[in-house]
Order: C-alpha cells, then sequence, then structure tokens
C-alpha cells in the first residue's frame, strides 16, 4: 500500500508495509523511499496521521540522502574503471588467459577471461569473487562484535548473506542475521558497525532509546562509523 503527504512545497510518498508487530516504525532509505511498517491491525488514516506527526524528520533524512547525489554511475565493468573493495578503490585491468579468474595485484582487480571478455562476463567474475570474499570477511566481523553480546546471555544468532536493495543487514525473529552482500565494498569498521546494530535487536527489537544506549555501549563511534558507511555506499 502506497501514500503521500504534503509538508510545506513538497510531497513526502511513502510505502506501507503491515505485519506481526506491536509499534509503527518509519524508516527512511539512502535511495530516498519511505518505507512504514505498520501492525496489521491499524487504519490507514492513522498511519497518515503518525506520517504527518514525523513530516519534519523525514525531510531532514530526506535532504541527508540528497546531499550525496549524484550517486555513483552504473558500472560498465571495463578495464580501468574502478570498484570498491573494504572501502578502498582498485581499478580494473582485463586479461586473456587459459581459464576465468580473479585476483587482487598490486592496487588492481586482475581479472584474466578465457573466452570473450564482455561486461557481462567481467561482472560475473567479479560478482563471484565479491561473494566469496564475503563469507570470510562478514565472518570474521561476527566474530568480532559477537563477545559484547555474549555477555548479555543472548542467542547467537545464524548468519547468512544475500542481496538486498533497501537495507544493509536485518535480523529476524527465528534468529538469522542477515547481511547485504554489497557490504564488502564497505571499509571493515562499517561491516562491524551493521553487525553490532543487528545484534542489538536480539534485546531490543525496535530502535528505541534502550536499543541506542545498548549500541552506545559496544560501540561508542557508532554513528562515526554510520556515517562513513552512507559516504562510501550511498
Amino acid at each position: 500500500m502506497k501514500g503521500e503527504i504534503a509538508y510545506g512545497s513538497i510531497l513526502i510518498e511513502f510505502q506501507v508495509i503491515h505485519m506481526v508487530r506491536k509499534s509503527l516504525e518509519i524508516a527512511v532509505h539512502p535511495d530516498s523511499t519511505v518505507v512504514i511498517k505498520a501492525p496489521a491491525g491499524i487504519r490507514f488514516e492513522e498511519i497518515k496521521m503518525r506520517v504527518c506527526k514525523r513530516a519534519g524528520w523525514i525531510k531532514r533524512q530526506l535532504d541527508y540522502f540528497r546531499q550525496f547525489e549524484p550517486k555513483t554511475p552504473p558500472r560498465q565493468y571495463v578495464g580501468g574503471e574502478t570498484h570498491l573493495y573494504l572501502g578502498k578503490q582498485y581499478r580494473l585491468k582485463i586479461i586473456s588467459g587459459e581459464r576465468d579468474g580473479v585476483k587482487l595485484v598490486r592496487g588492481y582487480f586482475l581479472i584474466q577471461v578465457k573466452d570473450n571478455a564482455s561486461s557481462d562476463k567481467v561482472k560475473s567474475l567479479l560478482e563471484a569473487w565479491y561473494a566469496d570474499k564475503a563469507t570470510g570477511r562478514f565472518r570474521e566481523s561476527f566474530e568480532r562484535c559477537w563477545p559484547s553480546f555474549e555477555k548479555l546471555s543472548l542467542t547467537k544468532p545464524r548468519l547468512q548473506i544475500r542481496c538486498m536493495k533497501k537495507r544493509w543487514g536485518s535480523l529476524s525473529k527465528n534468529g538469522t542475521l542477515t547481511l547485504n552482500a554489497d557490504l564488502i565494498r564497505a571499509p571493515k569498521e562499517c561491516i562491524d558497525y551493521v553487525v553490532a546494530h543487528e545484534l542489538c535487536h536480539l534485546k531490543y527489537h525496535d530502535h528505541s532509546p534502550a536499543f541506542y544506549g545498548l549500541l552506545d555501549r559496544v560501540m561508542p563511534d557508532w554513528k562515526k562509523r554510520k556515517h562513513k558507511l552512507e559516504l562510501a555506499l550511498v
């Protein structure tokens, strides 16, 4: 379900997702979409009223993300183009060879292609390399962050990785921590921030003051890391 409200001279559009939950949550994503997670039985008029009350905050969030525009142009996957890995830029160097493969060599992504070095082929090889690296790097990040939460007698969640369009991470009710595969492009400390943020949801399922109080304790510089993540990947 979609809706919109007028705030001054602008129109704020939002998407409503009904689910089994007790409270209503308003989120503004880096792509400037506004998503409302609402209890299943709440009326649309009530949702709209709540959005109106938070309109000033929503606009500030939208303005914050828009300062990073224009966004990175679509990648062409050609030689000389730069791509991120753990917060650093590396140029693509494409060569022909006996087998397909990707290596990180002296500041370059050295991509060896057996047959046709089309942009689709290069993209496929690089994404497979990213996925392989993400498995190990995200596990390392998870294990770095977990000791702070283990002290709280919480159950250790299962870690999984998948592509997500609008979120860097999530924590499901069945105890699964999901990380966006695209995070492999971000600096290590930013990956740790996302992991810590989601692990805080093991104890607090909302974004209440208690939630942020816990995040402050386990990662005092989380705001700096969050800002760095947004600068790097928005």
